[in-house]
C-alpha cells in the first residue's frame, strides 16, 4: 500500500498508465526472449529435462543425488547377478547327476564354500 502511494506521488496520475504499459510490454518481451532461448536450447539438446524439473533439481539437489545413487545400486546389483550367472558352470544332464551323487561323497559345508556379495563400502 505504501509503495503504491509513493509511486503515485513520484509519477503522478497522468504518467502512471504510461509507465505501467511500458513495464507490461517489457515483461512480455522478456518472456518471449526466455521462450525463444529455451526453444533453441531444446533443439540443440533434446534430452534436456523440462524447466520445471530443472527448478525442482535446483531446489533439492540431495533428492536428485539419492535417485542417481539408487540407479547406480540397481545397475551394480544387476551386473553382479549377470556376472554370477555367467560364472556358474552349466548344469550337467539329469543322468550324470544321479551317477555323480551315487559315486561322490557329499561336500561338507565350510566357510570356504560360501561366496559373499561385494562390500559396497569398498567402492
Amino acid at each position: 500500500m505504501i509503495i503504491v502511494a509513493v509511486v503515485l506521488l513520484l509519477l503522478g496520475p497522468d504518467k502512471l498508465p504510461e509507465v505501467a504499459h511500458k513495464l507490461g510490454s517489457s515483461w512480455r518481451a522478456l518472456k518471449r526472449l526466455q521462450e525463444r532461448v529455451e526453444s533453441e536450447v531444446r533443439e540443440a539438446i533434446p534430452d534436456l529435462p523440462s524447466s520445471n524439473d530443472i527448478a525442482r533439481i535446483a531446489r533439492s539437489p540431495v533428492h536428485l543425488l539419492n535417485q542417481l545413487a539408487d540407479r547406480v545400486d540397481q545397475k551394480e546389483e544387476s551386473d553382479a547377478t549377470a556376472a554370477r550367472a555367467a560364472e556358474a558352470p552349466p548344469a550337467p544332464p539329469a543322468e550324470a547327476v544321479v551317477v555323480a551323487e551315487a559315486v561322490a561323497p557329499p561336500i561338507p559345508k565350510t566357510t570356504a564354500n560360501i561366496v559373499l556379495p561385494p562390500d559396497p563400502s569398498l567402492n
